[in-house]
């Protein structure tokens, strides 16, 4: 099935609107301290696409982040990769033959692969795991999710890690609609916020790493107010000072800020990738939120995107039901508003190499779970 999995260079990292499986995303990890490899694979599109009678090939590739976890191991995370999504029937196999083919190409101390990924959900489409009012029931418990995943594999080797990295639930909004149409698709109430920000004078500006201290402390208030975990400033220097214009992917980073009489009230980092400008961290102070700067900051940055020729964009992580005791529950409320599509993916899947180094380490991860940038 699959052929000439090979290194290559992270520069030649393949375009695509997956901010993070470019050549961008591997500069910003490669500076904070982390080992970046590129892989090229290849593989018959009717191994993975049934219904096509088609022999012809496919070239594609992925990033893979090396982790050291303590002196002796290392684990390898695939984020939100590998881009290319089989059918349903193929995913387990092909996800395994790809595994086994990197395992050569990965340390030997490296105890396992995570693929964090954006495949969508079998249970999204299915309609018995929605209520009567359309509302998504979630996925069901992990053995159930682990055997219709590995069904087709030989080695029924994949595990569903105890939680996720990156967003596994999210919206994104169809920039080919003008902007009437994208305001007419809003929910009333966020259309209305968003006109009151206009008229009371909230403003939102553009700005480089001048901007990052005003951005750190938006940021360190908004992680005490939710109880997050806060990330050193470094992390988003790093995504602010990443270049990656002589690579096949690069990324353009903006830092919004948006203000009310010259104080600064949210800020957010919006990362544009092809065709897709993505909503990637947001931060707001808990001072005149009557003047709905969030409202007119994402609007500003669903414009920017649109103006760059974006035709998606994505808001980048909500619960996954609108369950108030979700600690993101307040994100479904405030991104569904925006009238894009729910869209629910698969998440973080674990392939062993070293099985009793892995349940050591799923029993750490276990005693140090909480949200964290990756």
């Amino acid at each position: 099935m699959l052929t000439n999995v090979c290194l290559k260079e992270t520069e030649e990292l393949y375009a695509t609107p997956i901010l993070q499986q470019t050549a961008f995303w591997s500069e910003v990890k490669t500076s904070l301290g982390a080992n970046a490899l590129a892989i090229n694979f290849t593989f018959q599109k009717s191994d993975l696409f049934p219904r096509l009678d088609n022999q012809s090939h496919i070239k594609s590739d992925l990033l893979v982040i090396l982790q050291q976890v303590n002196r002796n191991h290392s684990v390898a995370y695939v984020p939100y990769g590998p881009e290319i999504e089989p059918a349903d029937e193929f995913q387990g196999i092909f996800l395994e033959e790809l595994s086994e083919s990197l395992r050569s190409l990965l340390p030997a101390n490296c105890i396992h692969i995570r693929y964090d990924l954006c495949w969508e959900s079998y249970w999204a489409r299915d309609k018995d795991h929605f209520d009567e009012s359309g509302i998504w029931r979630g996925e069901p418990e992990s053995h159930s999710q682990e055997f219709r995943f590995n069904f087709s594999t030989h080695n029924w080797n994949f595990k569903k890690a105890h939680s996720n990295i990156l967003p596994a639930n999210t919206i994104y909004l169809d920039l080919t609609k003008d902007k009437e149409m994208l305001l007419q698709k809003m929910k009333p109430k966020t259309r209305y916020n968003i006109r009151l920000a206009q008229r009371r004078g909230v403003t939102v500006r553009s700005v480089g790493m001048e901007g990052i201290d005003i951005w750190y402390e938006l940021y360190t208030e908004t992680a005490t107010r939710n109880h997050l975990l806060l990330n050193d400033v470094k992390y988003f220097r790093a995504v602010l000072d990443a270049r990656a214009e002589n690579s096949s992917s690069p990324a353009s980073v903006n830092l919004l800020i948006a203000e009310y009489e010259g104080k600064p009230l949210a800020a957010m980092f919006l990362v544009i990738t092809g065709n897709r400008g993505s909503y990637l961290y947001g931060a707001s102070s808990s001072l005149h939120r009557n003047l709905m700067a969030t409202y007119a900051l994402q609007w500003e940055a669903i414009m920017r995107s649109q103006q760059a020729g974006c035709t998606e964009y994505d808001m980048f992580g909500i619960s996954p039901t609108p369950n108030p005791e979700h600690p993101l529950y307040g994100l479904y409320k405030f991104k569904s508003g925006f009238g894009g599509n729910i869209y629910h993916s698969l998440g973080c899947w674990d392939y062993p190499f070293n099985k009793e180094a892995y349940t050591l380490f799923r029993a750490s991860e276990l005693r140090s779970q909480g949200y964290h940038l990756s």
